[in-house]
């Protein structure tokens, strides 16, 4: 998923800084001087902390220089005097920001997190400053309401529309009094939503743990599990990570300790101590329905959705119900049949929420004989590491080679210069899989230079992927599951989106709708899973010999096992999302009745929760999916019918279909998002495709 960082503006772009001016003060801060580093990536060596807050203030003092320049222009505002330098500018700012909101995701400390908690409102305050500026407005509008007569190409006709889309979203029309209203929200926003993020950070890092003494109760859990939980005590703990507690809910007999360890995921940010999000929900909930009704929409679902390929709330909720209704059907079918072996094997007991994993599994080795443990020894993270790059260099010729000269920001990160086919640079990619103390939960894709042009020449793109896989221990190397190899190929999806984006403008180049953006991520996943590609990459980490044409089958088969629980809690969390975003009275007294009410709604059953409880749903409350969670699966629909086009020709590497993707990557902000894919595609997806891949028709 790609990150954005807090200075995002509502419409889902940044402004940057990008002046160099220094003095003695400055030169000292490597942050506000260029980096001297291979390919100009940050110099993470040498960066204090303490850098960060006066760099940020510098940068945003230049870029305020930067727009009362462009401002105070007497000439008749031009796309080049205007529209150009409002694009150009901030490049400093970004700079900084880019750093500093990276490490504060996967390397972050209480200081770090005190920092930022400064930051925020004055980058806040500072993108107010910018996009409720009545003079710059004016000179935006003056060009938009005559685009159509200056004889502008496609290119700066687009650029010219969004921005000042996004001024026309971001208050510039508004009365000076409602402004001082929008202000007041944005920076209420942005506190809440932070607050939210470091709740939650504490709560699954420092707060819990499951500890283990007594080695009677590992019974079920293979070796390497056991393994990575070990302590040199003679302990063994178990986090919430998920590296560490889905291989725990699978296979651990003990089942008091399952549910122990699995309430303490769910409850997560619902404790009612210190760490408690029940708050910050309300403020963000409240705050974003009064911002979205100043602006003039009905409430923050239409505001976010009116930009997106969906369009309407009321589209989104269409769409979920059909994916909804099947799950369901499905899932009820499969706790029926989990029952029975609960049953079977004597326990007195009905299927809880915490028994899920453990029961799924016992039914997938029923139905198609496949036991994860089979699988785990052919998917090492080396292995799926070839694979990813087998994949990209088949469909595009690009490859990727470590380099041990390009600074890291921790000892675990690697850097790739990755390289086109006739070996001329593209860019840098970091890889950084495992969990630790400061990295949030999760996976993500993010950039620490995006690709731009500057004096004529590209700047090329700095990228990004953050994991938290199983650590190798001893002589055994990191195993996956083959969910957590679709999780690489899915992030290393968008990280080829960001190393081959190419546009002239910032503020489009690369920038789609939310909805479409998980569409080079997803398409990743299906190579994945193809027969042919896993004969490639996936060998047994012992004996090198690739993975079994029986395994094989077995994993295919099963592709559509469980979709009722996975499909079901994914739809069940996104009709939350939509629910706390179309609320009719914003004013909620009691977070946990309101999340009982929406699932009791849809008729949600006990024995599977939504993929997020509200207070741990970081994706809608502290990151850049709020009304914006069903793109996932929005976009799955786009995938499989772009992969089809592969499937179809006969060819999993079909070149035509592989220049025509690379292109819809290369150019895909360019236009509207299904003007893009029906250019690709030659025709609109079908969601038909979709629900017969997963079992769901």
């Amino acid at each position: 998923m790609k990150r954005f960082f807090v200075f995002v503006l509502m419409s889902g772009i940044v402004l940057f800084s990008c002046q160099n001016n220094k003095d003695e003060t400055t030169t000292m801060n490597v942050l506000l001087n260029d980096f001297a580093t291979p390919y100009g990536v940050p110099p993470f060596g040498e960066i204090n902390e303490s850098d960060y807050l006066p760099s940020i203030k510098e940068a945003i003092k230049q870029h305020a220089t930067e727009i009362d320049v462009l401002v105070a222009n007497t000439e008749k505002p031009t796309f080049e005097n205007t529209i150009l330098a409002l694009d150009q500018s901030g490049e400093l700012l970004d700079k900084i920001t880019s750093v500093f909101f990276n490490l504060n995701s996967a390397n972050t400390n209480d200081n770090m997190q005190a920092i930022a908690r400064d930051i925020s409102p004055i980058l806040t305050q500072h993108q107010d400053n910018i996009l409720l500026n009545p003079e710059l407005f004016k000179r935006v509008k003056a060009i938009y309401d005559q685009r159509e007569s200056l004889g502008f190409d496609a290119e700066q006709l687009r650029v010219v529309e969004k921005y000042y889309k996004d001024f026309e979203r971001n208050g510039a029309n508004l009365s000076d009094e409602d402004q001082v209203k929008l202000r007041a929200l944005n920076e209420e926003l942005a506190k809440a939503s932070l607050q939210f993020g470091q709740n939650l950070l504490a709560e699954t890092n420092k707060n819990f743990k499951l500890v283990i003494e007594n080695k009677d109760d590992l019974a079920g859990l293979s070796d390497d599990v056991i393994s990575r939980a070990a302590t040199e005590d003679g302990k063994w703990i178990f986090t919430l990570d998920k590296p560490s507690m889905i291989p725990f809910l699978q296979f651990a007999e003990n089942r008091d300790l399952r549910e122990k360890l699995y309430r303490g995921y769910f409850m997560r940010g619902d404790n009612d101590n210190e760490f408690d999000n029940k708050k910050e929900i309300q403020k963000i909930v409240k705050f974003r329905d009064e911002r979205a009704k100043l602006l003039g929409f009905k409430n923050h679902a239409e505001y976010v959705i009116d930009v997106n390929m969906a369009k309407t709330p009321e589209a989104v909720y269409d769409f979920l119900m059909k994916l909804w209704d099947p799950a369901l059907k499905m899932a009820k079918q499969d706790v029926k049949d989990m029952q029975a072996i609960i049953d079977k094997e004597g326990g007195n007991f009905k299927l809880a929420s915490w028994d899920w994993w453990y029961y799924s599994e016992k039914l997938r080795k029923e139905l198609f004989n496949l036991d994860e443990s089979e699988i785990k020894p052919y998917f090492s993270l080396e292995n799926a590491k070839n694979g990813i790059f087998y994949v990209a260099n088949k469909l595009y010729g690009i490859t990727f080679t470590p380099n041990a000269g390009i600074p890291v920001y921790h000892k675990e990160v690697t850097a790739y210069e990755v390289k086109e086919a006739d070996g001329s640079h593209i860019g840098v990619l970091y890889m950084d899989f495992h969990p630790r103390d400061g990295k949030r939960p999760g996976a993500w894709q993010t950039s620490f230079r995006e690709q731009s042009y500057k004096d004529g020449k590209k700047i090329s793109p700095v990228v990004s992927i953050v994991m938290n896989f199983t650590r190798p221990v001893g002589d055994s190397p990191a195993l996956l599951s083959f969910d957590e190899v679709s999780t690489l190929f899915h992030e290393f999806g968008h990280s080829l989106h960001a190393l081959f984006t190419d546009g002239p403008y910032k503020r489009t180049a690369g920038n789609v709708p939310r909805d479409f953006v998980e569409l080079p991520s997803q398409i990743m996943e299906n190579w994945c899973a193809e027969p042919e590609v896993m004969k490639v990459y996936a060998k047994h980490y012992k004996t090198g010999e690739p993975i079994p044409d029986e395994l094989i089958d077995k994993l295919v088969k099963s592709g559509k096992f469980n979709q009722g629980f996975i499909t079901g809690e994914y739809v069940a969390a996104s009709l939350l999302d939509m629910d706390y975003h179309t609320i009719e009275h914003p004013d909620i007294a009691d977070v946990r009745a309101f999340e009982k009410a929406a699932m009791d709604k849809i008729g949600l059953i006990p024995e599977f929760l939504p993929r997020y409880r509200s207070t741990y749903f970081s994706h809608i409350f502290a990151g850049g999916y709020s009304a914006g969670y069903y793109v996932y699966y929005w976009a799955a629909v786009l995938d499989t019918d772009a992969f089809n086009a592969f499937k179809e020709s006969g060819d999993l590497f079909n070149p035509e279909y592989a220049a025509k993707f690379r292109e819809l990557l290369t150019k895909c902000g360019s236009d509207e998002g299904m003007n893009v894919y029906t250019k690709f595609r030659g025709q609109e997806p079908s969601i038909e495709p979709y629900l017969k891949k997963k079992g769901l028709k």
